[in-house]
């Protein structure tokens, strides 16, 4: 008699199932504000896509520090990415999968190898690039399934860019109770890190080892985080590709971003705080175009300037991984539309560093015209965002307690697909955000480049030291080239290749000159 109860109950339940919607249970997960229907990828990957992090920053909300996501009932549809943020198109490299901008934005997307709740796996949250003014959690290069098939629950996110993101006004400082104003876009980054820290564990994730990670604007965002009293806690470990928050890239103190707003204002002709919060937000993108909107000491999110933070160690206390590429930006982002020649090498130097130009000359030696565009490469690249990476390196590893691994990214890309390798552009090394693709194992998502087996090699090497490091935060693993921290007895940098090794420090002298600019 059990036995024909038990088949009976099978039957039912079969039964229902096919009458009903034809979700698996392990495809739900239940987070603090509802329930979420997922959906599994090709690879058994879950993910979660499009989840309401905060509430929309729309309305009285434009400009204000993000607010908690309100709670829904019933199941949420959670197979689709959602809007990204408002923003004009500027980067071909750019892929999104998003529907289009919104600024409704606020919203993050989840990749678990978990089958369930408990398995405590690692967590890794990508903050994505794009100068503040651009880019989305959708991007193929971006995507978390290769990470999540390494065992490490992947995070990617949305935040305010531009106007929307980055907006200072003395009216916006007067309003908020912390008298503070801008930086609404790194609120919302840290915004998304609590939601991460209180709800991944159901997605089988461990809120207690978390690391973030980020290129470009991203790496920058991944400093400010770790310089913001906020976050402290809310991750265990950093990766720094290509950017941070000191030196040359210093944000500005907020009375500067204030004025920013102010002459923004009062070219559009908006009289009132209320007037801008009035305006549509495809209008607000259009008229900010060109506008400076500066990162600002805001009191709030950041209390001091960065680098005053890290020189006195008040900086999260966590290990890091940071880098940048061999040929960030090229010549011609020093010289211009010059020819590159000797002369107008001497002319660029003159007009940059006029009484100083001899003496950084003998560090960027160019003695003849073949030597230019490599040396004013090198020029170029530390200038815009390299010896600012350097600086979060030296810093961090000089004042807190744990290691500091350093990359030389070098792997050139190939050729386009379908453009003869021999038309393809002259490069002088990697060049910026081109090692995304390999890092998160996503060289398959971009149809673009004509990838070799050298190219699959360098991703297999350079994704597992990272993902050696979000999970023990020590790069090294088996089948590795050893990598030394910068505070070991014999500090070196991993070189990046198909073939990766590590090898003394070559151009400290360059960054400790640059660092006399800024630092004097």
């Amino acid at each position: 008699m059990k036995k024909i109860i038990y088949l009976y109950l099978l039957l039912f339940c079969f039964g229902a199932q096919a009458q009903g919607p034809a979700y698996n249970v392990s495809t739900q997960v239940n987070t603090e504000n509802g329930i979420l229907q997922g959906a599994v990828e090709e690879s058994g990957v879950r993910s979660f896509k499009g989840i309401p992090y905060a509430q929309p920053p729309v309305g009285p909300l434009r400009w204000k520090a993000p607010q908690k996501a309100k709670d829904w009932k019933g199941i949420k549809q959670a197979d689709k990415f959602a809007w990204r943020a408002m923003q004009r198109t500027m980067y071909s490299d750019m892929v999104f999968r998003s529907p289009g901008v919104s600024e409704d934005c606020l919203y993050l997307n989840v990749w678990t190898p978990a089958k369930k709740a408990n398995e405590k796996l690692p967590v890794l949250v990508y903050i994505h690039g794009g100068a503040l003014l651009a880019g989305d959690g959708s991007e193929y290069r971006y995507d978390g399934g290769s990470m999540a098939q390494k065992g490490i629950v992947t995070v990617t996110l949305n935040y305010r860019l531009g106007v929307f993101g980055f907006f200072s006004h003395p009216e916006l400082t007067a309003e908020s109770p912390v008298h503070a104003s801008g930086n609404y876009g790194l609120l919302d980054q840290h915004m998304a890190l609590v939601w991460v820290k209180n709800n991944i564990a159901a997605f089988g994730g461990d809120p207690n080892q978390v690391t973030i990670a980020g290129e470009s604007a991203g790496s920058m965002s991944v400093c400010a985080q770790m310089a913001s009293p906020l976050s402290k806690d809310l991750f265990k470990g950093a990766i720094a590709e290509s950017g941070s928050w000191l030196g040359n890239a210093s944000p500005s103190p907020l009375a500067e971003g204030e004025r920013e707003g102010v002459k923004f204002a009062t070219r559009i002709k908006a009289g009132s705080l209320a007037n801008l919060r009035e305006l549509p937000a495809d209008s607000l993108l259009k008229w900010s175009e060109g506008q400076r909107l500066p990162t600002v000491v805001d009191g709030q999110f950041i209390t001091d300037y960065p680098q005053n933070i890290f020189a006195t160690g008040r900086q999260m206390d966590i290990p890091l991984l940071a880098g940048w590429n061999s040929a960030e930006v090229n010549y011609k982002s020093f010289l211009g539309n010059a020819a590159p020649t000797v002369e107008n090498y001497n002319q660029a130097l003159q007009k940059a560093y006029g009484n100083r130009a001899e003496e950084v000359a003998k560090l960027y030696p160019a003695a003849t015209g073949a030597d230019v565009m490599q040396t004013a490469t090198d020029l170029a690249s530390d200038r815009f965002i390299a010896y600012a990476t350097w600086k979060l390196i030296d810093i961090h590893s000089k004042t807190n307690g744990y290691p500091v691994y350093r990359y030389l990214f070098t792997r050139q890309r190939p050729a386009l697909i379908g453009q003869p390798a021999d038309k393809a552009e002259k490069l002088f090394g990697a060049v910026h955000a081109s090692e995304i693709d390999y890092a998160t194992g996503n060289l398959p998502n971009n149809k673009f480049y004509n990838w070799t087996p050298d190219d699959y090699q360098t991703s297999k090497i350079m994704q597992a030291y990272f993902v050696n490091f979000i999970k023990t935060g020590n790069p090294n693993g088996d089948g590795l080239a050893t990598w030394y921290g910068m505070q070991s007895s014999i500090p070196k940098v991993m070189t990046i290749d198909e073939k990766a090794h590590a090898e003394p420090e070559k151009n400290l002298k360059r960054y400790v000159l640059l660092d006399t600019f800024f630092n004097p």
